[in-house]
């Protein structure tokens, strides 16, 4: 089971081995803009790697947006994050669920995320976060993303846990893999986090591993049962990190 982190996106490589990760992530682009991302001048190193790099799509991105001057930029950033993947042969882009804004009903999120995915031409893997808030998210409850994967199942789209979402979110921990399992049919990425807020706050701030407000037993538990590569996300620089990746292989 690989355990990485998400890194400064500058020199990934010499980060994941600072830290001692088997994995990485990282923006392409500022996660604050719409920016197309520059070419990277480490694309070689990068595609010749043996330490799998992640992709995560900029903050912004919001498919399920009512307002076009979101909902569209959103899916051409989406679209050049996953060309610049492409270029440094990444293992995937990682995406936040979204969530319907305006007037209109919780199900136009699920045929805006179909019609993203029509107009999305590339080979790039889309892997879909759950979030931690949002009135009509799509991906808070996993009521709503088995609807959700109802619709777009049929595309080569995964799945991302994240634990701190998960836990702000509302989203009861005992049997939730089993639960996203049976909404989604898999689960290909973990995000660890541990959080600064209390269960169902709908807040998104994370927590070194072991210190925030989520059980320690019950997030050990969520890591190791879902099977799948993990990417810790959580404050500080190198020492945190290697010690957030330190104790979850000792769950494993």
């Amino acid at each position: 089971m690989k355990v990485g982190a998400h890194v400064p996106s500058l020199y990934p490589l010499a980060e994941a081995e600072q830290r001692g990760a088997d994995l990485v992530q990282i923006f392409l682009s500022n996660p604050q803009s719409w920016k197309k991302p520059r070419p990277r001048l480490d694309a070689a190193e990068l595609k010749g790697s043996p330490i799998p790099v992640y992709v995560h799509a900029p903050y912004l991105v919001n498919l399920c947006a009512d307002n076009n001057r979101v909902r569209i930029p959103s899916r051409k950033i989406l679209q050049d994050t996953c060309d610049s993947a492409g270029e440094i042969h990444a293992a995937a882009v990682i995406v936040h669920g979204g969530h319907v804004t305006g007037d209109g009903p919780q199900e136009e999120g699920i045929v805006r995320w179909r019609k993203a995915l029509d107009a999305l031409d590339t080979d790039m893997r889309v892997l879909i976060e759950n979030t931690a808030g949002g009135d009509k998210a799509l991906g808070r409850r996993v009521e709503w993303i088995k609807r959700l994967w109802e619709e777009i199942g049929s595309y080569r789209v995964g799945f991302v846990l994240d634990t701190c979402h998960a836990w702000t979110g509302g989203e009861p921990l005992d049997g939730l893999v089993e639960r996203v399992i049976d909404a989604t049919g898999r689960i290909d990425l973990v995000h660890a986090n541990d959080s600064k807020d209390p269960f169902d706050s709908r807040r998104d701030r994370h927590e070194n591993l072991g210190a925030g407000e989520i059980p320690r037993e019950d997030l050990a538990r969520l890591i190791v049962s879902a099977g799948a590569p993990i990417v810790v996300e959580t404050p500080g620089g190198v020492e945190e990190q290697r010690t957030d990746i330190e104790w979850v292989r000792g769950l494993v």
